[in-house]
């Protein structure tokens, strides 16, 4: 079973950007994590990070050939793209929405999610671990478990 896994604006300066919440480990560290944690669970993960909305698109649309489910931390654009949710609902693959902070504890702006509408399931808060919740997420929701 192969898994995109995405990563929206800002991601990439993990360990730099406000430690405090997102802590000390770095974007290097998220995809070794997420590799490992898929290999345990025998699946593929294919990570990928943009800042750029229109390539995460990209992305999304070009999972329909190849993937079997979607990993999305959307970062900034969770509360700003509908282009994201659209792309998403276009594939009509299982996606899961991740986001390394509690957004639902954090400032007004971060309570609404676009890309939420469109996915399976959504974790906040748990670190790291929220991918690899994700990652088994949708290994049942295909039934591969």
């Amino acid at each position: 079973m192969k898994i995109l896994v995405l990563n929206g604006p800002n991601l990439n300066m993990l360990g730099k950007r406000e430690p405090g919440i997102y802590g000390a480990q770095s974007y290097a560290d998220l995809v070794a994590f997420i590799e490992k944690s898929a290999a345990e669970e025998g699946l593929e993960a294919d990570c990928r990070q943009s800042n750029h909305e229109g390539t995460l698109v990209d992305w999304i649309q070009e999972a329909a050939d190849g993937y079997d489910g979607i990993v999305i931390n959307p970062g900034a654009y969770t509360h700003t793209s509908i282009a994201l949710l659209d792309a998403l609902k276009a594939v009509n693959l299982p996606a899961v929405e991740v986001h390394i902070s509690d957004v639902s504890k954090r400032e007004d702006f971060r309570q609404v999610s676009y890309v939420r509408m469109a996915c399976v399931k959504t974790y906040m808060g748990l670190g790291f671990e929220g991918y690899r919740q994700a990652l088994i997420c949708l290994k049942e929701h295909c039934g591969r478990s």
